[in-house]
């Protein structure tokens, strides 16, 4: 496996959507969160672009900005074709991309992909087995396999999983979890692994509206089987899945001002997380918060780098 680019620091965003914006004003974007010190962006599965493109654009507009897949799908996505888009994104820029890879869930993969959602850690193991054959086209054609790879780490949310990130990448992407969940992982990951953690928060924003961002962030992922499972594994219960979710769900999901902001990322990196992902929820998916992301980096950054 390959190591984590040192750039990435302990802090970066999680920026969903951003491919909805015309590539002009993406690349902008990704500059502006690099002048702001943020060590990575994370890309969600893309909306109307391939988040692998979408990178190929960030990266090309910024110089140190780490860009991570945070997470692409792999429903639907032949492990060669993952191979060369990630080859080719390492060798122009070595060092600073991150194969972040996922099955995410059955509402996605069927609804939305048309695809059939069964077995995904099989499924996951099988796409990795693939991923790592060596390429049959170079050998053939009798070129230099490239010595550049890209470090990649699996969304991982129950033990199954985060021991199979464990084994077979360089570490583990976790999504709307708490510290407690953190610390857990840690501790099947071992000392040696990276864990990165998403951490969705609402900064700078009135009360009231921070909290119905809030509750509608966590209300979409409600009938998500396997967020459901998380959650119960850390205590909660189904009256916390109902109305949209308890005030108790969503204040241990959502960081709602700069106080509960400061502590729940200084909780995660004390529970084991070594980069957390900021998700600053926006007033709409075609909004990008960036008055978010300069209160947040003049919040937490100058105690981080």
């Amino acid at each position: 496996m390959s190591t984590i680019p040192s750039p990435i620091g302990t802090l970066g965003l999680w920026v969903p959507g951003i491919d909805l914006r015309p590539p002009a004003e993406s690349a902008a974007l990704a500059a502006e969160i690099e002048s702001l010190g943020y060590g990575a962006l994370w890309l969600s599965e893309g909306l109307v672009r391939d988040p692998f493109l979408e990178a190929a654009t960030l990266l090309n507009a910024t110089s140190t900005l780490v860009v991570g897949t945070g997470i692409a799908v792999i429903w639907g996505r032949h492990p060669r074709s993952v191979r060369a888009q990630t080859r080719a994104l390492t060798d122009a820029h070595p060092n600073r991309f991150v194969l972040g890879l996922g099955t995410s869930h059955r509402l996605v993969v069927e609804d939305v992909l048309g695809l059939r959602y069964e077995r995904p850690l099989a499924e996951m193991r099988s796409h990795l087995d693939r991923l790592d054959e060596p390429d049959p086209l170079i050998d053939l054609i009798g070129l230099e396999h490239s010595s550049a790879t890209a470090p990649r780490v699996l969304a991982a949310l129950g033990p199954k999983a985060i021991a199979l990130a464990r084994d077979r990448s360089d570490g583990a992407f976790s999504y709307l979890v708490t510290p407690e969940h953190t610390a857990e992982a840690r501790a099947i990951l071992g000392p040696d692994s990276t864990l990165i953690v998403e951490q969705a928060v609402v900064a700078g924003v009135a009360e009231d509206e921070a909290r119905s961002r809030a509750r509608g962030h966590i209300a979409s992922y409600l009938a998500a089987k396997p967020y459901r499972e998380s959650w119960q594994r850390l205590g909660f219960t189904d009256a916390d899945f109902a109305d949209g979710g308890s005030d108790r769900l969503v204040d241990a999901l959502v960081a709602l001002g700069d106080s509960a902001i400061t502590e729940r990322v200084a909780a995660h990196l004390a529970a084991g997380a070594d980069h957390v992902c900021l998700q600053a929820l926006p007033a709409g998916l075609t909004t990008a918060p960036v008055d978010q992301w300069r209160h947040l980096a003049g919040l937490l950054l100058p105690a981080r780098v």
